[in-house]
């Protein structure tokens, strides 16, 4: 299962800066008193800026090691969010939102285009009319263009990262290869977790026809939390659409 073994590893190490930045992004669509549920939730940074944010939140995640780092950070804060585990293609059980979240291009961890499709689908039998969706995805050029060849490094006293892309079998998508160490004081030496993560993502158009066949109008797409336009070099696309 995805991020079974590195939950606190890709909480220690994600890069912080970007929360907020999705927190000003949703700003621009949805207003504060909202009710969000933010599916891929992960380990609940996103959701303790929201609810901090004044939203009234809800966490969807695949991961029960993500939830459970999701619901330390909940309760650090003083926040009560209710944390579900549930495959964003199921999302059975859940009421209606006002919107609903996806970031960090969490769906391009679909197998296909036809999954893709089926959580747009989803999203929108659990948003009340009218309801927002924002999420964002990576782009074609970044799999193929950025994402091949790249490779990060990183170690400190108790740990290291190991974290290195390929192309992938199918078109725009590609393999990571990531691996941790950690120090075990009792053995004197650094044991080691490595996993293969999966992306895929699809042309614009395809992005586009999914959300209108799921019910969705007024679909806006931007660049850079939705603070540049489109280009051939946009890397990772930010959507909003408006369920019908």
């Amino acid at each position: 299962m995805i991020y079974s073994q590195f939950a606190t590893f890709y909480d220690q190490l994600f890069d912080n800066d970007l929360y907020p930045r999705w927190v000003n992004y949703l700003q621009k669509y949805v207003q504060p008193g909202a009710n969000v549920l933010d599916l891929a939730c992960g380990t609940g940074r996103l959701l303790v800026l929201l609810g901090q944010a004044g939203y009234t939140v809800t966490g969807v995640d695949l991961s029960s090691e993500m939830l459970a780092l999701a619901n330390q950070h909940a309760e650090a804060a003083d926040l009560e969010i209710p944390l579900f585990q549930l495959n964003m293609l199921a999302l059975d059980g859940l009421g209606e939102f006002d919107a609903v979240t996806c970031f960090d291009d969490s769906l391009c961890y679909l197998s296909d285009l036809d999954e893709v499709t089926q959580s747009f689908q989803q999203v929108a039998q659990h948003l009340v009319t009218g309801g927002q969706f924002c999420f964002d995805v990576i782009t074609p050029y970044q799999t193929d263009v950025k994402y091949p060849g790249y490779m990060y490094n990183y170690q400190d006293e108790e740990q290291a990262f190991m974290w290195t892309t390929y192309a992938g079998e199918w078109p725009h998508s590609v393999e990571h290869d990531l691996t941790f160490f950690l120090y075990q004081a009792d053995l004197d030496a650094y044991q080691s977790y490595s996993e293969t993560h999966y992306e895929r993502t699809y042309e614009l158009e395809a992005y586009q026809q999914a959300l209108q066949a799921a019910g969705f109008t007024n679909v806006t797409v931007r660049a850079d939390f939705g603070e540049q336009p489109v280009t051939e070099q946009t890397t990772r696309w930010f959507f909003h659409g408006v369920k019908a």
